[in-house]
């Protein structure tokens, strides 16, 4: 059954990552030899084992990670308004991915803990139910998939060890969640990811987060990489597909790379109008909202157990301190994802008065950088219902203080279930649906409409193969 080949699969593919994540150790230990960098002190686990088996010494902790991040990048610990000027390591970039090494997927796979059996460090992914704070897990897969990105590259290096590269994360592929609701906050959680697939100047990461060797999300991310400057694309290290179970990987990549592409072009709502059942669909809901005794086409109401779209609308003004910032000076792609994250539960929380689970992130591109001091402005809105699941947007906005104009950072869609403990079958009770009013709202339905019933009929396909 599919579910227990993904268990299977992923027991397998956590063992490959253990092996090379020794490696990744040993190059870590060269690092630090260099002196050239600040120690972080290092938080210690209670346990040395998550519950599967897998000796702690074989994998690194987040600090270490970001240890080796910020070497790399040559970064400094305390804020600077000036980043550290790296310009003359362009010498070490090619202009052929033909003058550079091939890596094999074991060169760049790793394995981090989240060290959740430390209970000063637990307090930050901890809710206020004692469940996990899904949004911290997102910020740090958001590092993960730097640190995998310098490993690929890791032998165009400087003779001090700092990267001619500057890694930047372009896209979330989907993000999917399974059998989120029994994650043990008092156990260390491990991420294991590796390149999937590499262009010439993009890489595909693929990341899974286990317990216990049991996964409960998976994802990949698109990174690009720019020069130490970050004023223009470089060419990354081309991957060498060693085995069958390599070439399908890769396959898969490119395969997703393209299906992209293609939904972008063909399926957004912003360049392509609505087929002709979706307008008779929001004909029809607009005719539910008239009153059959009014003849009037301006006199709405609302059907029973229903809210108005704009009803559901939640905001959220951030300012962009230091402290969220990247090696690069720019506010973290993490920090921005968890913020949206956050609102989006919020939201999701208030319109059903039940505590949401979520379920799936749908793909995150990021459209413009944030700067350490800017006014980023989050809305979110809940789109569509189809009980007991829903689907929440959050657009995160660069706002410009003197002009007041607004530039798009990302848009993020959450998919939340909500079911009432007592009876499942009674979700559209506490789940009310949404009626757009407007032309505008009603295309925001429809896209959030075509989302959600590609994760709902993905959820059903998983439930017929346990």
């Amino acid at each position: 059954m599919r579910v227990n080949k993904l268990a299977t699969q992923f027991r397998s593919f956590s063992s490959y990552l253990l092996g090379s994540a020794s490696s990744s150790q040993q190059q870590l230990r060269r690092n630090d030899s260099s002196g050239n960098w600040v120690q972080f002190a290092r938080f210690s686990t209670t346990s040395t084992s998550d519950g599967g088996g897998s000796s702690q010494s074989d994998v690194i902790d987040l600090l270490q990670m970001r240890d080796f991040i910020m070497k790399v990048c040559g970064a400094t610990q305390v804020y600077s308004e000036h980043v550290s000027q790296r310009e003359q390591l362009r010498s070490l970039l090619r202009d052929s991915q033909d003058d550079l090494e091939a890596r094999t997927i074991s060169d760049s796979a790793a394995t981090v803990t989240v060290p959740l059996s430390n209970p000063l460090f637990r307090e930050r992914y901890l809710n206020t139910n004692g469940t996990i704070r899904y949004g911290q897990l997102l910020e740090q897969l958001d590092s993960f998939a730097v640190h995998i990105s310098y490993q690929h590259n890791s032998p165009t290096l400087s003779a001090d060890g700092r990267s001619p590269y500057s890694m930047v994360t372009a896209m979330v592929d989907e993000l999917i969640l399974r059998n989120n609701n029994h994650i043990d906050t008092t156990c260390d959680i491990k991420m294991h990811g590796h390149v999937s697939w590499v262009g010439k100047s993009s890489l595909e990461i693929t990341m899974y987060m286990s317990q216990r060797e049991q996964m409960f999300l998976e994802t990949q991310f698109l990174m690009v990489a720019r020069d130490a400057s970050g004023s223009k694309s470089a060419v990354v290290h081309p991957l060498k597909l060693t085995s069958d179970a390599d070439r399908k990987m890769f396959e898969s990549g490119a395969a997703r790379k393209l299906l992209y592409q293609i939904e972008t072009a063909k399926e957004s709502l912003f360049s392509t109008p609505p087929t002709v059942d979706e307008m008779n669909l929001v004909h029809y809901m607009f005719l539910q909202t008239l009153s059959s005794t009014s003849k009037s086409f301006s006199s709405r109401i609302l059907p029973e157990n229903s809210v108005w779209m704009d009803s559901t609308k939640m905001k959220n003004a951030i300012v962009c301190f230091p402290q969220s910032r990247n090696v690069h000076n720019k506010v973290f792609g993490g920090f921005i994802m968890r913020m949206a994250l956050e609102l989006g539960w919020a939201n999701a929380y208030s319109f059903t008065k039940k505590r949401p689970i979520p379920r799936a992130i749908d793909d995150i591109v990021f459209h413009a950088p944030v700067n350490i001091g800017a006014l980023l402005l989050m809305s979110s809105q809940v789109c569509v219902v189809d009980p007991p699941y829903y689907l929440v947007r959050v657009r995160a906005e660069i706002s410009n203080a003197k002009t007041g104009e607004l530039t798009t950072s990302n848009v993020f869609h959450f998919t939340f279930e909500s079911t009432p403990d007592e009876d499942p079958a009674e979700a559209e009770k506490i789940v009310p649906f949404v009626y757009p009013k407007t032309y505008g709202e009603s295309m925001l339905y429809l896209d959030g409409r075509r989302r959600l019933a590609k994760q709902i009929l993905r959820f059903k396909e998983e439930m017929e193969d346990i």
